[in-house]
């Protein structure tokens, strides 16, 4: 949480914000909680989750913030869902970073600190999500991207000077931390330490009971483990597609229209005339005239050109039109009347005096209307063509505004609709390991688990070539599996479970072995179980980080233990319990010229930064005095689970 905590504040200053960042602006705002005016003055009222020094925290406010962090994790996992979030402890994070940045704008401007509204308006400004096409800030696309949001402009600019002063409280604390050489040295020192042991499992699998448990049992496992038979939510989806043959024949081109087109294009059906040239500038007319006539009488521009200190310069193919935009009408003049291969006479322009040598003329024929009719009227149809197409879909659209359904619109139109299995955000087919949703609702699959039930919608599948007609007409909430559905599975987690209690009193036994001088391998031996081989280890921290990846559980505990000590270590998920034996430790030694020193103390520099950080946020609660509401904060799980409507 803290580097997390520590990215968010940094995100204010000197980094264009983006609009999956506004998500989290709204973790401090929600409806009339923010500026209610109610006698409350503790936490507890059952709509104040906390009070943070003079400031109130309302349960719409935590609910918001929750449901904007599940937003934010979706992007990364899409098929998260409110109650697998709240499991695994997303919405205690979400509280404790809320009342975190509240607790710190309080402290700030307790203690003068503000923020002004010319810098909020410069935050505002360096938004990449709010600038137009011309690159600068756009009024009109700030309005639209917050109000998308659910937020307002008071929303934006108090979260925003809020975070400013954030900024300035919490980044001075943990700046330009460094640890001193000798404490660097120490702990690089770590990664060149050699180990050798042994690290054995016993799994639970080994000592799981083979009989059959009780229904009480079962249901009881169930209910204590529910959050782990979490379902995602899935939908099943009814679409269609069109193309532009939807629209049937299209009128063909008039002769008028074909003339307006043609005169309206003329300069594409003009005569035209490119060249490629090879151009140098010079200062003075007498250097030009003198270069000139040296290639004339067969040198090589490029050579007479280096030998004079300059460089020479490609252009084209050009039309004289844009040559002469880029020069002067004078040198375009020349340069147009002079033939292949030879140098044109020597003009001016503002750049200086040209010498210029064609190397290649493209002349284009012109074109008469009876030549070209044929290609405009191909244009033309085409885009009458795009034109009712387009013109369709925005019928569609009116229809399906108007409560026109699916069917119906599908029907009128000539197109079949297809029903897909359930689905889940990620595209995945339910329940089918690797079979994924038709390829053409990929786009359309964020707006498909946003939509409710039985609204149908339209949207570009393939852009300018296939629209979509799609809805979701069966949605399943996620939940925990039913038990009667996961049965045989929860009696299988239940052996393991049990398996995993008896595998901890054989650990007990293996350690008292080790203690009595037993080596790993015959203390697990004397278990009389078919346990998986113990590993024997010779490995240095810097040969275990060349692995790449997270450390294993048990890795990070062997190097983390004393010499001659044992220790157990319960496996994940019930799989059983390891018994990790430490034999020997063989210390490291490092040069401070080593690259690995200075890269340990830059690392150790920023951890050193990052707790001095959260020392002061530490101390500015206590200074601020935050007050939390259990029973607000529980209700608000509640809501969030589905719970409260049961």
């Amino acid at each position: 949480m803290i580097s997390a905590f520590r990215k968010f504040f940094q995100s204010k200053i000197g980094i264009a914000l983006t609009l999956a960042f506004l998500g989290l602006i709204a973790f401090a705002f929600a409806s009339a909680d923010v500026t209610s005016s109610g006698t409350f003055g503790g936490v507890s009222g059952s709509d104040r989750v906390a009070v943070v020094g003079d400031e109130k925290v309302g349960t719409a406010e935590l609910r918001r913030a929750a449901e904007n962090a599940l937003d934010q994790m979706r992007q990364g996992n899409p098929t998260l869902s409110m109650p697998a979030f709240i499991e695994q402890g997303g919405l205690e994070r979400v509280t404790e970073s809320l009342l975190d940045r509240i607790a710190i704008a309080e402290f700030g401007r307790k203690y003068g600190l503000r923020a002004g509204d010319n810098l909020v308006n410069s935050q505002i400004r360096m938004i990449t999500a709010f600038r137009g096409a011309d690159g600068t800030f756009d009024e009109q696309a700030y309005r639209a991207a917050i109000a998308r949001q659910g937020l307002s402009d008071a929303m934006v600019r108090d979260d925003l000077a809020d975070g400013l002063i954030a900024e300035q409280v919490i980044q001075p604390a943990g700046f330009g931390t460094v640890i001193p050489d000798k404490l660097a040295s120490r702990y690089a020192a770590l990664f060149k330490e050699r180990r050798k042991g042994a690290i054995g499992l016993l799994e639970a699998d080994a000592y799981a009971p083979t009989g059959a448990p009780t229904d009480k049992q079962v249901s009881d496992y169930y209910t204590a483990n529910r959050g782990d038979y979490i379902r995602p939510e899935r939908r099943v989806v009814r679409y269609a597609t069109f193309g532009a043959d939807a629209v049937g024949d299209v009128a063909a081109p008039t002769d008028a229209e074909v003339t307006s087109r043609y005169e309206k294009d003329s300069a594409r059906y003009a005569a035209a005339e490119n060249r490629t040239i090879t151009q140098l500038v010079v200062t003075t007319q007498a250097a030009a005239q003198s270069i000139r006539q040296r290639v004339q009488n067969g040198a090589s521009l490029d050579a007479v050109a280096r030998e004079a200190g300059f460089d020479t310069t490609k252009i084209g193919p050009v039309s004289r039109s844009d040559y002469s935009s880029q020069t002067s009408s004078e040198v375009a003049a020349a340069v147009f009347s002079a033939s292949r291969g030879s140098v044109a006479e020597v003009r001016r322009s503002p750049l200086g005096w040209h010498v210029v040598r064609i190397d290649a003329i493209d002349r284009k024929a012109g074109r008469s209307l009876a030549q070209a009719r044929s290609e405009i009227v191909e244009t033309l149809t085409a885009e009458k063509r795009r034109r009712a197409f387009n013109e369709l879909a925005a019928d569609i659209e009116d229809r399906f505004a108007s409560g026109e359904s699916l069917p119906d619109v599908a029907k009128a139109i000539g197109a079949e609709i297809r029903v897909t299995k359930p689905i889940t955000a990620s595209g995945l087919v339910y329940g089918a390991e690797n079979e994924r949703a038709p390829e053409i609702l990929e786009r359309a699959l964020p707006t498909l688990f946003q939509m409710q039930e039985e609204e149908p919608q339209l949207a570009e599948a393939v852009p300018g070539e296939t629209f979509l007609l799609f809805e979701a007409s069966d949605i399943t909430a996620s939940a925990s599996a039913p038990l009667a559905e996961i049965r045989d599975t929860i009696i299988a987690d239940w052996r393991r479970a049990e398996g995993a209690k008896q595998a901890r009193a054989a650990a007990d036994r293996v350690m008292k072995r080790l203690a009595d001088g037993q080596t790993l391998s015959a203390a697990m031996a004397a278990e009389k179980k078919r346990l998986p081989p113990v590993d024997q280890l010779n490995i240095t921290r810097e040969q275990l980080l060349e692995r790449g990846g997270n450390v294993p559980a048990p890795l990070a505990l062997f190097f983390s233990m004393a010499q001659g000590t044992q220790k157990k270590l319960e496996a994940p998920r019930n799989v059983g319990w390891f018994v990790v034996d430490v034999d020997s430790i063989e210390a490291g030694t490092i040069s401070r010229d080593d690259p690995l020193f200075a890269q340990t103390k830059a690392q150790f520099g920023n951890a050193v930064g990052e707790e001095f950080a959260a020392q002061m946020r530490t101390a500015i609660r206590k200074d601020v005095s935050v007050e939390r509401n259990e029973a607000a904060i529980e209700t608000v799980r509640r809501q969030l689970t589905g719970q409260a409507q049961q």
